[in-house]
């Protein structure tokens, strides 16, 4: 069985071999520094949040996520990263994480929680189609010029 939790110091190890996996899915290259870094907000919980999920005491998989203001709503948590390691897939580890986000969010007031993927992505995106609506939005990024940014290389 699954178990979900928040982040906590001993997670550091398992977390970064997961987190170096999502960020290579993607061929994006981050500095160990930005990982660092990325810790540390993740386990202050002011910005960022981030939970594991655990199989016998083993970090399987790993979701970061926020709270925002919105416009139109009381506001929205956006599900940043959700990545479970290649061995313990399809055993609903990412639907659990979901569903955990999602209840973590309802808690907190959020009127929605949201999320972005390739579209190409059809293995994850079946999962996603089974526990949200697609609005069919393409999504446009730009990388602006500020010292925030030199944690991605």
């Amino acid at each position: 069985m699954v178990e979900i939790s928040p982040l906590t110091g001993p997670d550091r190890a398992g977390w970064e071999v997961l987190a170096r996996g999502f960020k290579a899915t993607f061929q994006a290259e981050v500095s160990d520094d930005g990982y660092e870094q990325t810790w540390r907000r993740l386990l202050d919980g002011e910005q960022i949040r981030g939970i594991a999920a655990r199989l016998d005491g083993k970090v399987v998989g790993i979701a970061h996520y926020y709270f925002h203001a919105s416009i139109w709503s009381a506001g929205s948590c956006y599900l940043a990263d959700l990545f479970v390691d290649q061995e313990a897939r399809r055993r609903g580890i990412a639907q659990a994480m979901i569903e955990w986000v999602a209840k973590d969010a309802e808690e907190h007031g959020a009127a929605r929680l949201h999320w972005h993927t390739p579209q190409d992505n059809t293995t994850t995106r079946a999962l996603y189609d089974k526990v949200a609506r697609f609005t069919g939005h393409i999504t446009y990024s730009r990388r602006l010029n500020t010292s925030q940014s030199s944690i991605l290389r």
